[in-house]
């Protein structure tokens, strides 16, 4: 792991990393309730979601809601948790209409894949997790919103 302008960058992540990358997002949470995902398709983003949602005792099934746009996972401890995917919206007022001010300011943690979708929608205390891939592994620098865009795509 290293040290950046943000929060901290984990380089070579492959899966046998995983579970430390998501104990480290998950330690660097802090106040924050949003965490967004960027990355290409089929960076990870659900998979490292899936770790997170694990580490924090939600026997959910965790899938990706790329149709249903959000997903609602419980702790064991009865703790919500919220998983969102915009990709398939095609504009703003689609967030507005399925109520995400509800969820993103509800004081429950929500993971949110494809985010720039929704940019100026997402909340100032935000965490943000970038996710790139080169080789088969991943590098994932996670940083306080707002933040220098390191994301192209």
């Amino acid at each position: 792991m290293q040290a950046t302008d943000g929060l901290f960058t984990i380089s070579q992540v492959d899966l046998k990393e995983l579970p430390a990358a998501a104990k480290n997002i998950l330690d660097s949470i802090g106040d924050e309730t949003v965490i967004a995902f960027y990355g290409e398709m089929g960076a990870g983003k659900t998979t490292l979601i899936k770790e997170i949602c694990r580490q924090l005792s939600s026997g959910d099934n965790i899938t990706s809601p790329t149709f249903a746009l959000m997903n609602e996972y419980l702790t064991d401890s009865g703790k919500k948790i919220f998983h969102f995917d915009f990709y398939r919206i095609n504009s703003v007022a689609e967030a507005f209409d399925m109520g995400y001010e509800d969820f993103f300011y509800s004081g429950n943690l929500c993971l949110v894949e494809w985010p720039e979708k929704i940019k100026h929608l997402l909340p100032q205390n935000c965490l943000s997790v970038f996710i790139t891939v080169e080789n088969n592994l991943r590098t994932i620098t996670v940083r306080k919103w707002p933040h220098k865009e390191i994301f192209r795509g």
